[in-house]
């Protein structure tokens, strides 16, 4: 799947969405030497370990006899049991690998008739927490935990660090098993954020904001300059009340619960006097015609036509990918298009922090093959192996320029991406890298993609990430009955309070009672709930 599609669904990543087209994983310095590309034969043993540069402690090959292992993944690629990356493992490992690759758009289907069949492949991923943790205590899966002394990347990553160590707690099951093996260090600082036309802004003297009434400032000086126009346009319909939220400090992954640092206590979004001075300050700029007035239906290709229209919207929210690729589209009839990565908007100054780990349900089942197959994760999880996973092979597949790889053989490709990766040499195969390497392609930015990062991470103008919780079966099944209810009627009032001129305290008044009869409170209690139990573990 494509690198815009994959950046966009890695965005709403969750522990509890973990079926979802992502693309990740390597990391290190993993310098490969003279390792070929060609399959181990058989009775022979892969060279030492030193050539494949930093296995985390891990000695190669991993078996002492040729083993095969099965591996059921997310591949468009037909051809993956020749690819250099299948040939290459089995030639460091040992461990010939048989993949059982199915489309993005057929593997979920997939996946649960194989679970349903019981016949297992010896690693596959695409469950959720609450899925595995319930396959683990049926014996079906093998906890990662009663394995730890052989898996040192592993341990080292996510037992020793205190950083992530708070894996341990929340995706294991109630007798503390783990099951679900987690990729680090997937998602880029920034992805997300408010764009803006900066050659329109500087055509009319306008500075780009650095707080919430400049930025509102701002939008009215380009209505001034462009009285038909409506300065701000959103494509993400109801969304745009979630995308602003970090900015009012009321954003989370778990939105509409976040939690307050301060009060150490979680809180529902809905209900705040934050969500209401969010909505009071979107109703000003719906009024004064600085909002379009379709921003709740507008489609993605009519706010395209609006903000790459040199009289229609200037700013935005979107995908740091869309400044390179708006100016592309209409470089020949507005060579100046600059669409830029701008300030956050909102009173704490602040976006989105995206996880440091990620789960995509990664699983070992309980057979024969399980200590090999939870050690071959581990050395995909070291620099060497995530390096394979994710450069390739350096000397042969590709060299370093100027810190950055290059692949001779894709020299005629337009764009290296993780994509054509897969495709030419079966690397970022979803299910496979479990720790990307920073000098990967999918780490190479433009130059307005590397301002947008600069930006964020030079002021560190981030919202703390909110703990993860572990959660039993009753409050999952809580906050899940309410949650819909919950979204869709908000979502309805924030929109008509925006929109309908009449809406005010009054409304707002009778909305948070009526939140309540739709159980907010409860929904916030199960999460303070499983918060209690999360402080009182050591």
């Amino acid at each position: 799947m494509g690198q815009r599609k994959v950046k966009s669904i890695l965005l709403s990543l969750t522990v509890l969405s973990v079926v979802a087209a992502g693309c990740g994983g390597g990391s290190g310095d993993g310098k490969s030497g003279s390792a070929g590309t060609n399959g181990t034969p058989e009775g022979t043993k892969a060279p030492a370990a030193a050539n494949y540069g930093d296995t985390g402690g891990l000695k190669l090959p991993l078996v002492d006899k040729p083993t095969t292992l099965t591996w059921m993944l997310v591949s468009d690629n037909p051809n993956l049991g020749d690819s250099m990356v299948v040939k290459e493992i089995e030639k460091r490992t040992g461990i010939k690998l048989e993949i059982q690759a199915y489309s993005s758009q057929t593997y979920k289907d997939k996946m649960k008739v194989v679970v349903a069949s019981g016949k297992l492949p010896d690693i596959f991923h695409g469950l959720s927490i609450p899925e595995i943790n319930k396959m683990g205590a049926q014996g079906a899966l093998t906890p990662i935990n009663s394995y730890l002394n052989e898996l040192p990347n592993f341990k080292k990553l996510y037992v020793d660090n205190a950083e992530n160590n708070w894996v341990m707690k929340s995706w294991s099951d109630d007798k503390n098993n783990l099951y679900s093996w987690p990729i680090y260090g997937l998602n880029r600082d920034v992805n997300h954020g408010f764009l803006y036309r900066k050659d329109i802004f500087d055509k009319h003297g306008i500075k780009e904001w650095t707080n919430t009434d400049e930025f509102y400032a701002a939008l009215k000086k380009l209505k001034e300059a462009y009285p038909q126009s409506y300065p701000y346009a959103s494509k993400t319909k109801e969304n745009i009340f979630k995308d602003w939220a970090y900015g009012w400090g009321i954003g989370g992954a778990d939105y509409p619960a976040y939690y307050d640092e301060k009060a150490k206590t979680w809180k529902q979004v809905y209900t705040s006097a934050e969500y209401k001075a969010q909505l009071d300050f979107m109703k000003k700029l719906y009024e004064e015609g600085l909002l379009d007035p379709e921003f709740i239906t507008d489609t993605d290709a009519s706010w395209t036509a609006k903000m790459t229209t040199n009289n229609k919207s200037f700013v935005t929210f979107d995908w740091i990918g869309r400044l390179d690729s708006f100016a592309s589209q209409v470089k020949s009839q507005t060579p100046d298009y600059n669409l830029r990565y701008a300030n956050p908007v909102g009173p704490t100054g602040n976006i989105r922090t995206l996880p440091k780990i990620s789960n995509f349900g990664t699983v070992v089942p309980n057979g024969k093959n399980k200590e090999i197959a939870l050690k071959l994760l581990d050395y995909l999880t070291s620099p060497s192996g995530s390096s394979l996973v994710t450069m390739g092979i350096e000397g042969e597949t590709y060299k370093l320029e100027n810190g950055k790889p290059v692949y001779p053989e894709l020299k005629d490709v337009a764009t290296v991406d993780i994509k054509a990766l897969e495709t030419k040499y079966g690397m970022w195969l979803e299910g496979m890298y479990l720790r990307p390497d920073k000098r990967s392609v999918y780490f190479s930015y433009t130059e307005k993609e590397k301002e947008a990062q600069d930006k964020i991470n030079g002021a560190k103008k981030y919202e703390p990430a909110d703990p993860i919780l572990k959660f039993t079966d009753d409050e999952t099944k809580t906050i899940a009955d309410l949650r819909t209810a919950l979204d869709k009627a908000a979502n309805e009032f924030a929109t008509k309070y925006v929109m309908k001129k009449e809406f005010g305290q009054a409304q707002w008044t009778e909305w948070v009672q009526n939140a309540e009869k739709l159980g907010a409170s409860k929904f916030i209690d199960a999460y303070n709930a499983a918060q209690k139990r999360f402080d009182q573990q050591k």
